[in-house]
Formats: structure tokens, C-alpha cells, sequence
């Protein structure tokens, strides 16, 4: 990926954060897209999945909410996870309106395989930055986003 004129070092300050989380959006995109094409699972789906995997008891309408799409475009989804096998959704016992979603065992084996492309876009992208800067740069990161939540 050639990068736009603009990004040079010596004026790396004036860049604005969004051009630099766009090109790094651009860099996993292209990545994970090229990798996906054979994986059963297309690109903009695989964040449901993932996400799936680090949350506990997830409802089908926090899914909804958190990716903001339709709960039709969720219920589609989440039923072509549980066709392969990925999920199960079980009736709320407090709201039987609700519906949890849940990994199965082959959904924990799927998002393994996720997580394992994802980590090595991740460790191309931070090859040349020390474990110190990594620490650093996360925790920038997190203030970012701890603060998106208040739009």
C-alpha cells in the first residue's frame, strides 16, 4: 500500500488522527479481506463473531445496537452463524423477548482462526514499534476511544 504524500515524518504531528485511523482501517481491510475469501465468513461479518468471543451473554438486540444495522440484518446473520454450527441463541429466562447468543464450541474454533489473522496484521503493523510503544500506543488508543463514548 503506498501511503498519501502527506504522511512523512518530519511533519507527523500535523497529520490529523483520523487520516492515520484511516489508513490503519485501509491496512486491515485490505489484509483481512485477501485472507477471508476462503474462510467462510466475509470480512464484514467477522466482527459480529469476534465480538461474540470476548462478551457474555451477549442479546441479539446489543448486537444490534453495538454495530448499529437493522435487527433484521442481525437475525439474518446470526441465523447463517447458527446454520454453520458457530452460535446458539437461547430465550432470556428474566425477558423471553430477549434472545442470548452464544459461541459453540465450533465458534470458538472458528473465531481462533479469526483472531490468529487478526493477530498477525497486528504484530505487521507493529513489527517496528518496541513493547514499551505498544503499551504506550494502546493506551492512547483506549483514552480515544473511552472518549468516542460520549458522542
Amino acid at each position: 500500500m503506498a501511503l498519501p504524500k502527506q504522511f512523512k515524518e518530519e511533519n507527523f504531528e500535523s497529520i490529523r488522527i483520523y487520516h492515520y485511523v484511516e489508513e490503519l482501517v485501509y491496512s486491515y481491510r485490505e489484509y483481512m479481506g485477501d485472507l477471508l475469501k476462503d474462510n467462510e465468513i466475509p470480512l464484514t461479518e467477522a466482527p459480529f463473531l469476534i465480538r461474540l468471543r470476548f462478551s457474555d451473554n451477549t442479546t441479539q438486540m446489543e448486537l444490534t445496537k453495538l454495530f448499529k444495522v437493522s435487527k433484521g440484518y442481525t437475525a439474518k446473520l446470526l441465523r447463517r452463524f447458527e446454520d454453520k454450527g458457530w452460535i446458539t441463541r437461547e430465550e432470556d429466562p428474566s425477558n423471553r423477548r430477549k434472545k442470548i447468543v452464544n459461541l459453540t464450541p465450533e465458534g470458538v474454533k472458528k473465531t481462533d482462526e479469526l483472531i490468529a489473522i487478526l493477530d498477525t496484521w497486528e504484530d505487521k503493523v507493529s513489527s517496528g514499534l518496541s513493547d514499551v510503544e505498544i503499551s504506550v500506543l494502546k493506551n492512547l488508543l483506549f483514552k480515544l476511544v473511552m472518549e468516542t463514548e460520549n458522542f
